[in-house]
């Protein structure tokens, strides 16, 4: 694997793919796919989650968060496959070519998507870049789910129909909450080299067990979000995401025995949690 390939982390674009899956397929549970939309959202969605990934291996490295004793996956800087500031060229043109993916979405969309798409992008940064790094000061869990749940799934829900309803802003806490899960086993898995650094994520300052019952939190909370759309969507197909809760009880149990580096194999799971809920859901929307 190249290492621009390893710096844009693969396995971590289930949180840009999911909502843009969810957010479509609850707009279309009784109507046909806009397809120019979704893909240019779902480009967009992947290109800013690769802009950010890059971001944060070269700002990381930069700000000492990355050393030799880190317990999880290759950073390209640390390693030295790449020098931090070739990674950071590398996530402008992604934020770049994020922006053009926005150009045909603003023209469906209006105003409310260039707000949208700027936004993002400039948290994408601001993640742990900037003055204020969000990552560094416990804000980490809040951009997830402003970012990756709400806004994205609620943009590609407005993208196919134009408008917004319950179902939508519900839908983004789900997916935003498997997003956290996978934040906080992160961050659990850090918290000591994260203390050190300086880094100070909510597993750093309120200490591992406060991490883990977040996890198990973030981790149930979707299935409730699932039954109440069902429920005001009147549509028990809609249910049928509620299959998922199996490899989330299995990630939970994982996480709960695993610590330091094996915690990087519940960030596979987690992962692997997150697209099969996505993916639950365009089958019932497909059934629907």
């Amino acid at each position: 694997m190249t290492p621009w390939l390893l710096a844009a982390r693969p396995k971590t674009l289930a949180a840009a793919v999911t909502p843009v899956l969810v957010g479509t397929a609850l707009a279309c549970v009784d109507a046909h796919v806009a397809w120019p939309p979704f893909v240019f959202a779902l480009l967009g969605a992947v290109f800013i989650q690769i802009g950010t990934n890059y971001v944060n291996d070269a700002l990381d490295f930069k700000k000492g968060a990355d050393t030799h004793a880190r317990l999880g996956p290759l950073r390209v800087t640390q390693a030295g496959l790449l020098d931090a500031d070739a990674v950071l060229r590398g996530a402008y043109v992604c934020f770049g070519l994020a922006a053009l993916c926005g150009i045909p979405l603003i023209l469906r969309g209006g105003w409310p998507i260039a707000i949208v798409g700027i936004a993002s992008i400039a948290a994408a940064y601001a993640y742990t870049g900037g003055p204020y790094p969000l990552a560094y000061h416990g804000l980490g869990e809040l951009f997830v789910m402003i970012f990756f749940g709400f806004t994205a799934v609620c943009g590609s829900f407005y993208l196919q129909r134009l408008t917004l309803d319950a179902i939508a802003w519900i839908g983004g806490f789900a997916v935003g909450s498997l997003a956290v899960v996978i934040l906080a086993i992160n961050n659990l898995r850090d918290v000591d080299n994260d203390r050190a650094s300086n880094k100070h994520t909510l597993a750093a300052r309120f200490g591992a067990a406060f991490a883990r019952m977040e996890i198990v939190v973030f981790a149930l909370a979707p299935f409730v979000c699932v039954g109440a759309i069902a429920y005001l969507r009147h549509s028990t197909i809609l249910l049928i995401p509620m299959l998922a809760l199996i490899p989330a009880i299995a990630l939970l149990m994982r996480v709960a025995r695993s610590n330091g580096a094996s915690l990087n194999r519940c960030l596979a799971l987690a992962g692997a949690l997150e697209w099969i809920f996505g993916i639950l859901y365009v089958a019932g929307a497909a059934l629907g």
